[in-house]
């Protein structure tokens, strides 16, 4: 899915420097599956609760396919 269409939707943009994530709150189903999953990247206590740069770029996309809702997205960089 590309950028645009994710914002059209209502997700949020968190940049990152190899993902980006993309959040919508409206989908979300507050399972928990990040928060309990990666809370290096994250952690609702803080602001911004999502620190895409927090951990690797593989476990931050690992953590995102775990989400049941669909609320969690992301976008990776490329290599140019």
């Amino acid at each position: 899915m590309k950028e645009q269409e994710l914002l059209d939707q209502g997700y949020r943009k968190y940049r990152g420097k190899e993902v980006d994530v993309y959040f919508n709150l409206n989908k979300c189903q507050h399972s928990a599956k990040c928060t309990t999953g990666n809370p290096q990247v994250f952690n609702l206590e803080r602001k911004p609760w999502v620190l895409p740069d927090a951990d690797n770029k593989e476990k931050v996309i690992q953590t995102i396919h775990t989400c049941p809702s669909g609320a969690l997205k992301y976008i990776e960089k490329s290599k140019e």
